[in-house]
């Protein structure tokens, strides 16, 4: 009779314990269980983050030029075109204005009608434009500043009319530095790329023979594509 009760007290030992490891295991489950992992992301990037940082670049393009306010009346001046191409800048200052400094290998010059016959010069400069690039929307901008022009070299073709004793009046070219300024825009076609459009004119005179070649001022309009580094 002992023997029975010793093992109906186990049976229930043994079950109590049963219970008390499932509702144990149902715990520690719970505790540990919050549905399925969330896969954290990073925040979105926002104009503010690509504003500051300082990038540089290179670019490239088309120059359509030619001269006004020519001094001598007998001729006009017609448009020819080059090309431009240098190393960029862009450093932040405060939203959305920076400074954006560049340097620059660009052909200017013009195509005359004269009394004594009909010529083309084309001049190569180093232009150092020294803008203010104000950040009008994420792929949008607004540019404009001085810039500075350094003469390298001139060549003048002669087309027809000309005899060679007249040929060395227009075959001179200005060969101080002259001071410019610079309206431009440019688009974010994408985050390394951007279309940029400039307009520029000298500010001086460009001083040639005064009484053959005139006095002028390049005017300059630019086009072309920029691709940006961080």
């Amino acid at each position: 009779m002992e023997y029975i009760k010793t093992i109906y007290v186990m049976k229930k030992i043994l079950f109590l314990l049963a219970i008390c490891l499932l509702v144990a295991g149902s715990v520690s489950a719970q505790g540990y269980y919050y549905g399925p992992r969330r896969v954290r992301r990073p925040p979105p990037r926002s104009q503010f983050d690509d504003f500051y940082k300082v990038r540089v670049g290179i670019t490239g393009g088309l120059n359509i030029a030619n001269t006004v306010n020519a001094y001598n009346e007998n001729y006009s001046t017609g448009a020819i075109t080059g090309f431009n191409a240098g190393l960029t800048l862009d450093i932040p200052l405060i939203y959305p204005l920076s400074f954006a400094p560049e340097v620059l290998y660009s052909q200017k010059g013009y195509a005359a009608v004269t009394t004594d016959g009909n010529f083309t010069q084309r001049s190569n400069y180093i232009d150092v434009p020294l803008l203010a690039k104000f950040h009008l929307s994420p792929t949008f901008n607004f540019l404009i500043g001085p810039q500075v022009s350094f003469p390298v070299s001139t060549t003048t073709t002669f087309d027809n009319g000309f005899v060679i004793t007249d040929e060395h009046y227009y075959n001179t070219y200005g060969n101080g530095t002259i001071l410019d300024g610079v309206v431009g825009v440019s688009f974010e076609l994408s985050r390394g790329v951007e279309l940029r459009a400039r307009y520029a004119i000298d500010l001086e005179q460009n001083v040639q023979n005064a009484s053959y070649g005139g006095d002028y001022r390049n005017q300059v309009w630019q086009i072309g594509l920029g691709f940006k580094f961080e």
